[in-house]
């Protein structure tokens, strides 16, 4: 399994107890979770040892780069109440994730971008069927370095120019996209072929999932875009809004201009208003339907759908935009029902709601 990545964003305490198989966060802090009492006093220690080791097992999550954050926090905070359940989460991209998924290899795949029809045909040829769950809101975020000081907003039109395939070779340089641009090599960051979000803004930017101009350097790992971007006065790439907001320091975001003359910012308000368009987009967790009959998975998807836990999807530590809690509910009726399949049946929709999960 892919090595999980190590962020910094997260804060939250977690039990030792709980983590083999972690990626182990950089900056941990604050007091851990309070027991209840018992009706006679302080619970006893055997007793709280009962109720944190009530449910075992392992649990192998593996997929985008981009809902990492999420599901990381989900699986903290869950080893908090089941120390006995052991969530490993790895990174190796929303295709390397499905081809894990459909391998039997994992229990949960991460996914920037719904399902392709290939992957589901992959998928359901391996004997498996799945639930589709959307978690949240992201929004893609293009980035200068903090050096550029000609770029105050770029057209959908422009980015075009820029990153589709015709480019190749013959876009090199900023004078190229529009005049008084200065002559400088355009430097190109941008997420491998395997990302979900390489597949997303190439559906948005492009009108082709997966249509992209090749000459430009790559990473399944969002980190080393920031450090690229920041390290080329030159450069541009495109990542996820939330490792923007965690390097504010390191790049500039860039705002939109979808085509009627205003350039909108990207944050998390205009994500979650729908004015950030068309880089706004759901991103997902797809849950085998064998693996949720196991507890310590079923508890595991409904306590990252619960009151409990999402309003930490959008906290600074995560970082993202949470659902309504009408369709955090609708959600969890849906997995308890173990309602299968996709209701994106030709992939990606750019600018897509999530009504269709409403009852």
């Amino acid at each position: 399994m892919t090595a999980p990545v190590r962020i910094s964003r997260r804060r939250f305490t977690f039990a030792a107890a709980g983590l083999a198989g972690f990626a182990l966060l950089a900056a941990c802090g604050g007091d851990t979770a309070t027991q209840p009492a018992a009706d006679s006093g302080e619970m006893a220690e055997g007793e709280k040892g009962e109720m944190m080791a009530e449910l075992q097992g392992d649990i192998i999550i593996d997929g985008s780069s981009t809902v990492f954050p999420i599901t990381m926090a989900a699986a903290e905070e869950f080893s908090l109440k089941h120390s006995g359940v052991r969530v490993s989460v790895g990174v190796s991209g929303t295709g390397g994730g499905f081809k894990k998924f459909s391998a039997g290899e994992t229990d949960i795949s991460d996914a920037s971008r719904p399902i392709k029809p290939s992957e589901l045909e992959a998928v359901t040829a391996a004997g498996y069927n799945f639930i589709e769950i959307p978690v949240a809101y992201d929004g893609l975020t293009v980035v200068v370095n903090p050096e550029n000081d000609w770029v105050d907003c770029l057209t959908v039109d422009e980015l075009k120019k820029m990153w589709e395939p015709a480019a190749q070779g013959e876009i090199t340089n900023w004078n190229q996209i529009r005049d008084g641009f200065p002559d400088m090599p355009l430097d190109l960051f941008a997420p491998g072929v395997d990302s979900g979000t390489f597949d997303y803004f190439t559906e948005a930017i492009v009108g082709e999932s997966q249509s992209s101009r090749g000459d430009f350097q790559a990473s399944e790992d969002d980190n080393v875009l920031v450090t690229g971007v920041s390290g080329s006065a030159s450069a541009i790439g495109y990542f996820g809004l939330s490792y923007y907001v965690e390097n504010t320091d390191k790049v500039r975001g860039v705002p939109i201009d979808s085509g009627n003359g205003t350039c909108v910012e990207p944050s998390f308000a205009t994500v979650a208003d729908g004015s950030y368009q068309p880089l706004s987009r759901p991103i997902f967790i797809y849950v085998r339907t064998d693996a949720a009959e196991r507890p310590e998975v079923d508890a595991f998807v409904k306590y990252y759908l619960s009151p409990e836990f999402t309003p930490l999807i959008s906290s600074p530590e995560v970082g993202y935009v949470q659902l309504s809690d009408e369709l955090y509910a609708a959600l969890t009726e849906r997995f308890a029902n173990r309602v299968t399949g996709t209701l994106w049946p030709d992939g990606a929709e750019v600018g897509a709601s999530l009504d269709r999960y409403m009852p």
